[in-house]
């Protein structure tokens, strides 16, 4: 390290935000950007620790003590090549990863962690800027074609690295635009769409052919993919939305979260909406059940929105300050977080169940009847959830956003038609190389593992593409991806 000295000298900052006054009244990226010399002191924090728990802590395995070090010395341009060697897209999870590298940062047993995930942005958009990015053609292509379904994180990364290894690639993509969860559902003031598009550029330079609007299963038929290609890759998303199958679910005024974020991504794209399919928040009162990052991103839409008045609930316990004896480092901190949605407004309540819809004489949702519960422990000691009596209350909502997560991919169609087998949370089945039952069809992502972060979808598709080569190949010199155990969230 440049100043070994360097995590004595500096405290931790984080990249300077707008705002939220000013914020709130756009959809552009919140976080602006570091000086040289906020990025020398942050990244020479890095203590050089000896065992990076940090790596083992990053599901792609980045070589994080390695950019740290060459960053702290100016070394920018060999910095973006270190990390482009684990990471296909470090402009993504350099904005929307929750980073458990930090949370397994050395430093933080006693101290505040480096600000790696920070780090990693700014040597992207540095490389960016200064042209380093630029599209990797392979030398030799060879004659195998492959299909990718879905281009959300998993399908691209999958998708780059068999084209950088000289495999004809075709992504397929139901919705209109390339990018999945990344272009469709993640609000734009967490990550701008031209981040996005310009690594669909780069990709498309390389020879990645993208057919947008194509239901496989509906425009393409499984069969006709079967013999078109010599192998399938499956990285579909966890798209069938937890339902609250509750008396007055069907009123108007109640969606899902992703339904209400789709929309206005499409708005931005100045795409034209019906105003029946519309979904606003503006002059209401909102109310999101669910209180992880899709109903922050719902609450952050809505603000934006201008909604009066905003709640966010959750049915489980507020998490602590700090963690618990039974938590402890380097594991990921279950402890009470805010996201920069949160800074700007509404409110967040625990320890809440909805018990029913209430409408009004037009069939509208007017309000939510809920009751409060304790959770206690069982005679197996299992933690179970009690109603505490005469604790009903009820909150006014005009419209009530489900953000309560995802349960498996979509079975009927194309899955059900490939005659994929199922595990038992409904994810395709697979075995240690990520191949399904049927010889040539393979699985990463969401579609295997169930709904999990950009970071491990690009993990999984990485490793899914090495083995897809091998099985093509016999071989490959794609890079191997770390075995990778989630951490309990």
């Amino acid at each position: 390290m440049s100043d070994p000295l360097g995590f004595k000298k500096f405290n931790r900052k984080t990249i300077p935000k707008r705002k939220s006054t000013l914020r709130v009244s756009d959809w552009k990226e919140i976080y602006t950007k570091w000086t040289p010399k906020q990025s020398y002191e942050q990244s020479s924090r890095c203590m050089d620790c000896g065992i990076p728990f940090c790596n083992n802590g990053c599901p792609l395995g980045n070589l994080i003590p390695e950019f740290n070090d060459l960053v702290s010395n100016g070394n920018w341009e060999e910095a973006i090549i270190r990390l482009h060697s684990t990471n296909n897209f470090p402009e993504f999870t350099g904005r929307i990863c929750p980073a458990p590298c930090e949370s397994a940062c050395t430093l933080s047993i006693n101290n505040d962690p480096v600000t790696i995930e920070m780090i990693e942005k700014t040597i992207s958009e540095i490389a960016w800027k200064n042209g380093w990015v630029k599209p990797e053609k392979p030398k030799v292509r060879s004659n195998k074609k492959i299909a990718i379904v879905g281009s959300g994180p998993a399908g691209l990364a999958a998708a780059q690295q068999l084209n950088r290894a000289g495999h004809n690639i075709t992504v397929f993509e139901r919705n209109e635009v390339v990018g999945g969860l990344l272009s469709i559902g993640i609000p734009e003031f967490k990550l701008e769409k031209k981040i996005v598009n310009r690594r669909i550029d780069q990709m498309k330079k390389e020879g990645v052919k993208f057919l947008v609007n194509t239901n496989v299963g509906i425009d393409i038929k499984h069969d006709e993919l079967l013999k078109k290609f010599d192998a399938i890759c499956l990285a579909g998303g966890a798209t069938i939305p937890r339902d609250l199958p509750i008396e007055g679910r069907n009123l108007n005024g109640v969606h899902f979260a992703m339904d209400y974020l789709s929309k206005q991504n499409s708005i931005l794209r100045n795409e034209k909406i019906k105003p029946n399919n519309h979904i606003s928040a503006k002059d209401k009162n909102v109310v999101i059940i669910g209180g992880g990052d899709t109903g922050a991103d719902c609450l952050g839409t809505a603000i934006r929105q201008n909604a009066v008045n905003i709640i966010q609930i959750e049915i489980l316990p507020r998490p602590p300050i700090e963690r618990n004896e039974n938590n402890p480092w380097p594991h990921w901190p279950m402890i009470f977080k805010s996201s920069t949605a949160h800074e700007e407004g509404g409110e967040r309540d625990y320890n809440i169940l909805t018990k029913k819809f209430i409408s009004d004489s037009d069939g509208n949702v007017k309000k939510l009847e809920c009751i409060r519960v304790e959770w206690i422990n069982d005679s197996k000691n299992n933690k179970v959830m009690k109603e505490i009596k005469g604790s009903n209350f009820s909150i006014m909502a005009d419209l009530v956003l489900i953000a309560m997560g995802f349960t498996n991919p979509q079975h009927e169609g194309l899955l059900n038609d490939l005659k994929v087998n199922y595990d038992k949370r409904g994810n395709v089945k697979a075995d240690n190389k990520m191949q399904s039952n049927i010889e040539g069809i393979f699985t990463c992502g969401d579609m295997h593992q169930g709904q999990s972060l950009v970071v491990h979808a690009i993990a999984s598709g990485r490793k899914c593409a090495r083995n897809i080569d091998i099985f093509l190949e016999g071989e490959s010199n794609l890079p191997s991806v770390q075995e990778y155990i989630r951490p309990m969230k």
